[in-house]
C-alpha cells in the first residue's frame, strides 16, 4: 500500500445511473479512507455541454493546484538542501512567497537538525510513502509535512494529514529504531497566511490505531475482490 499526498477531493463520474453498480466499490474505498468525494452523472451524449464544462473546470482547478503545490514543495526542498539562494532577485512568484512564509515562520528558528528531506519510508509488508521532512523541531524528533491551502485551516480538517504523519512516524521508528514523538504540519494559504499544527505523541498514537485499522480494511477488501 502506497501513501499518496492528497487534496482530498475526488470526482466519480458516470454516464448513467446504471453505471453505479460498477463504481460503487470506488466509493466504498473513499469512505473507508475518509477522502472527500462527489458522485455525478454527466453524459457525453445526453448532456455534452455539462460534460465539457465539468472537464474544463476540473482540469483548470487540478492543474493550478498541482502546479502551485509542486513548485511550493520544490522551493522548500531546495531551501532545506541548501540549494536555494534566498536573496535571488526577480523570483516573486506566489509559490516563492508562500514558501518564504513557511521558511520564516516555521523552519528558520525551529529546525535544529535535519534527518531527511523527501524521505522515502516503508513499514514492512504494510505500506510505503514519503515524508517532506524528518527533523528536530523545537527540540523534539518530528515528522513534518508542508501543505498549501486556499484558506486558513481548522484542526479538525487535518484528519487525513494526521493519519499520514502517524504512518510516517511508525515507519521511521520501526525501520530505524528512532523515537519520533511529534507530528508537525506547516501550512501557507495562497493569501500568504501561515499556520502550524503540532500533535504530540498521545494524539499520534490515537491516529496510529485508526490508520492501522484502515490498512487492514484495505487489504481485506483487496482480498475479497480477488
Amino acid at each position: 500500500m502506497k501513501l499518496k499526498k492528497q487534496n482530498n477531493k475526488v470526482a466519480i463520474i458516470m454516464g448513467s445511473q446504471s453505471d453505479y453498480s460498477v463504481m460503487k466499490d470506488s466509493e466504498k474505498i473513499l469512505r473507508i479512507l475518509k477522502i472527500k468525494y462527489q458522485v455525478s452523472i454527466v453524459s457525453a451524449h445526453r448532456t455534452p455541454k455539462r460534460m465539457f464544462e465539468f472537464a474544463k473546470n476540473a482540469e483548470k482547478i487540478t492543474r493550478e493546484a498541482t502546479n502551485r503545490g509542486s513548485a511550493f514543495h520544490d522551493i522548500l526542498e531546495k531551501y532545506l538542501l541548501g540549494k536555494l539562494n534566498l536573496d535571488l532577485l526577480g523570483d516573486n512568484t506566489l509559490e516563492r512567497q508562500m514558501a518564504d512564509q513557511v521558511i520564516e515562520n516555521g523552519l528558520k528558528n525551529q529546525v535544529s537538525e535535519i534527518w531527511g528531506v523527501e524521505a522515502c519510508l516503508f513499514y514492512p509488508k504494510k505500506y510505503a510513502g514519503a515524508s517532506d521532512l524528518i527533523a528536530i523541531y523545537n527540540g523534539k524528533p518530528s515528522i513534518i509535512d508542508f501543505k498549501n491551502s486556499t484558506q486558513l485551516r481548522k484542526d479538525e480538517w487535518n484528519f487525513e494529514y494526521y493519519l499520514q504523519l502517524s504512518a510516517y512516524q511508525m515507519a521511521h521508528n520501526k525501520v530505524y529504531g528512532t523515537d519520533i514523538n511529534q507530528g508537525v504540519i506547516l501550512v501557507c494559504t495562497k493569501d500568504l497566511m501561515f499556520q502550524s499544527f503540532v500533535i504530540d505523541s498521545e494524539r499520534l498514537k490515537n491516529y496510529q490505531e485508526i490508520f492501522l485499522r484502515k490498512v487492514d480494511e484495505y487489504y481485506k477488501m483487496q482480498l475479497n475482490n480477488n
